[in-house]
């Protein structure tokens, strides 16, 4: 099994490269967690997409902390790599999201993966019970991802990206990306198009943790395609994960069983979620 780490973010609302920031008592980074527990749970190389002109500090800090205990390998995550019959946008000045971080690692991947945000802390039994599903899993159209509770997942400095799930019998029927969650007037909602919307802080969401097999980059090379022909703001539309997954169920592709944990949920969106994140850490 193979851990892909998806680490090209520059972090605009954090202000700063966050992969880089230290959250543990000695130093540790989000990364350095993420891929103990999920060596602790059978994985044996790890994948990281980055920019590459971030590989050699990139090896120099989180490299160097795991290369003699598990096999590390980069690919980079650029603008330009996109199918030939298109061109990248005059004025767009960053790479196409996490369906294209996902196309990325391809080169690299040969067996079932998971796939995180650097950015996140999952907890050892989110890394359990998705190892775990992939080891017994007979088929590869068969996918998985974990779970969590929205307001379990929320930042009080600001809002936050999720992906909301609806289920039925822990099968995924869908996901819908919220870009912008957070609380107005003591209420949770969602802003889009200079609107807000009401949304249960119970909901099931998505923190770009899944389980998943090499086919998944044949149906995204498509998808991608699909995504490039039909934009319709050229410099900032983002080729999204959740999006990739969501086609691949409505197309009759994949299944994708949904998993819960008892793990706690940290995010890094702002420099202010950092204490948080320690006191998860310590845990």
């Amino acid at each position: 099994m193979i851990l892909v780490v998806m680490a090209a973010g520059m972090g605009s609302r954090f202000g700063g490269i966050k992969q880089l920031t230290p959250v543990g008592p000695s130093g540790e980074f989000l990364i350095d967690y993420s891929v103990y527990d999920a060596i602790k749970a059978g994985v044996n190389k790890v994948v990281f997409v980055i920019k590459e002109e971030h590989l050699n500090m990139f090896r120099e800090t989180i490299g160097k902390r795991i290369e003699s205990k598990i096999k590390v390998e980069y690919a980079f995550q650029k603008q330009e790599n996109i199918p030939e019959c298109f061109t990248v946008p005059k004025n767009r000045i960053k790479p196409w999201g996490t369906g294209q971080a996902l196309l990325s690692a391809k080169e690299y991947v040969d067996e079932n993966f998971i796939i995180i945000n650097a950015d996140d802390f999952y907890g050892r039994d989110a890394f359990k019970c998705l190892a775990d599903y992939l080891k017994k899993s007979k088929k590869d159209n068969e996918y998985a991802m974990v779970s969590y509770i929205l307001k379990n997942t929320l930042s009080k400095h600001g809002t936050v990206s999720r992906g909301i799930c609806i289920s039925e019998n822990n099968e995924l029927k869908s996901i819908t990306e919220r870009t912008k969650i957070g609380y107005l007037d003591n209420k949770l909602v969602y802003f889009e198009d200079n609107n807000h919307y009401e949304i249960d802080e119970n909901s099931l969401v998505s923190v770009n943790l899944f389980g998943l097999t090499p086919k998944i980059f044949k149906d995204a090379e498509k998808y991608f395609i699909d995504f490039l022909t039909n934009l319709t703001n050229p410099e900032k539309d983002e080729f999204l994960l959740p999006k990739i997954v969501q086609q691949s169920i409505d197309d009759n592709l994949a299944t994708v069983k949904v998993l819960n944990t008892t793990s706690t949920f940290g995010g890094m969106t702002y420099k202010e979620d950092l204490e948080g994140l320690k006191n998860i850490s310590k845990s």
